[in-house]
């Protein structure tokens, strides 16, 4: 399924417009990234959790050419099931 396929059905079980739903989910999603980008968990209880993590500066290799690369510490998203969301899958 993808955002649009999403709308689509939030939309017709909601009996809202597409217009509707599709700026409630672009809102939904710009929040969650704010607040992970200030260093914040986000849990949606039963559904599960948005995290972040630091990755350390590393050296790597360049497959090709075998020259040693730095690799730029980062911050990564994470996500978490919740376990409503882990037994509805099995």
């Amino acid at each position: 399924m993808n955002k649009q396929e999403l709308i689509s059905q939030v939309a017709s079980k909601t009996k809202m417009s597409k217009t509707d739903v599709s700026k409630v989910t672009d809102v939904l999603f710009e929040e969650i990234t704010k607040s992970m980008k200030k260093g914040n968990d986000v849990r949606l209880t039963g559904f599960g959790t948005f995290t972040t993590s630091k990755r350390k500066a590393t050296t790597g290799r360049n497959p090709r050419t075998g020259a040693s690369i730095k690799i730029a510490a980062s911050t990564q998203p994470k996500f978490r099931a919740g376990k409503a969301l882990k037994d509805a899958v099995n």
